[in-house]
Order: structure tokens, then C-alpha cells, then sequence
């Protein structure tokens, strides 16, 4: 892997780990902020997610290779599917799994982009 190549990734896993880390140590504020007054997610919710962002993120940063990359691209597509049947069938956590689903797809798409960039 290249040395550009290698260097996007590990930017990608700085911001996904920041994010996660966030989510982690704030989850009650994101909670609110990302909901309506009557659907915010649990806490636990919120950790758990932001615990496998900052996992990722560091397995991401410390080898950022294609396999590795590509095993992430799988996760956060995965998340963001999910999400978005979370969306269509709850009218109640539609805001916050919609929001769930933009960041792991814009996740999905930034590491397709890292995995197939040009040098």
C-alpha cells in the first residue's frame, strides 16, 4: 500500500475514532442533539456504537491495510442498512437512525475512496 494511500486511511481513523470516542464519552448530549424530545436512544446504544467506531478506528490506524479497510467498508455499510430499516419501520428513532445511516454510509463511501484512491 502506498504511502498517500496508508496516509488517507489513518486520517479516516483519526475522525472515525474522534467521533466514536465522542459518542462514547458523551453519549447522553449526542443522544439528545442527534433525537426528538420523545426518541432518544439509551446510552448503552450510544456507547456500543462509539466503542465499535474507536475499535475500527484503531485497528484501521495502526495497519492500514486493504483487507482491513475493506472488513471496515463491510461493518459501516452493514450499520447503515440496518439503520436505514431502523428509519423506515420506526417512526419513533427516525431521526437518529437516519443520522446513523448518513455517517456510516459517508463512512462507507471515505473508505472506498481510501481502499481505491489514486496515488
Amino acid at each position: 500500500m502506498s504511502g498517500v494511500r496508508a496516509a488517507r486511511i489513518r486520517l479516516l481513523a483519526g475522525v472515525t475514532g474522534a467521533l466514536g470516542a465522542t459518542l462514547m464519552l458523551r453519549p447522553e448530549a449526542v443522544a439528545r442533539a442527534s433525537s426528538g424530545p420523545d426518541a432518544v436512544p439509551r446510552s448503552w446504544i450510544v456507547r456500543v456504537l462509539g466503542g465499535r467506531m474507536l475499535l475500527q478506528a484503531a485497528v484501521q490506524a495502526a495497519r492500514p491495510d486493504r483487507r482491513l479497510v475493506d472488513a471496515g467498508v463491510a461493518v459501516d455499510a452493514s450499520h447503515s442498512a440496518s439503520m436505514v430499516a431502523l428509519a423506515t419501520f420506526s417512526r419513533r428513532y427516525r431521526r437518529p437512525a437516519s443520522l446513523s445511516a448518513a455517517v456510516a454510509g459517508v463512512s462507507t463511501a471515505l473508505g472506498l475512496a481510501c481502499r481505491t484512491g489514486r496515488r
